[in-house]
């Protein structure tokens, strides 16, 4: 497996980033949040799974469902997905993370 990374200086550049490459009409998109990035993995090459792209930044968010608001670039931890016009993001923080262990792990290589 070969991974390729993105790296943002902040964890609203990331944000912005995956609204802008998601699916449309896809309003609610997982992150992590493990051993000091934020990140998602997503594939380049979606029929073999050969090319990882990792877009992160350096940080910590809390477990829990954070809504964006793309026209300011501003986040904020809710309850619910409450607006249509916002995007949301679950924030995982997983114990133990294989895939994620080895992109850290070539990120540092």
């Amino acid at each position: 497996m070969k991974f390729e990374f993105e790296e943002f200086a902040t964890v609203e550049d990331v944000f912005l980033y995956l609204v802008s490459v998601a699916p449309y009409m896809k309003q609610v998109m997982p992150i992590s949040s493990y051993k000091g990035y934020i990140f998602s993995i997503v594939p380049l090459t979606p029929l073999t799974g050969d090319i990882l792209m990792m877009i992160y930044t350096k940080g910590k968010l809390e477990t829990g469902l954070v809504e964006f608001d793309v026209s300011t670039k501003k986040f904020k931890q809710v309850a619910a997905v409450e607006r249509a016009d916002k995007n949301y993001f679950i924030v995982l923080s997983p114990k133990v993370a294989t895939l994620a262990d080895e992109a850290i792990q070539a990120l540092k290589d």
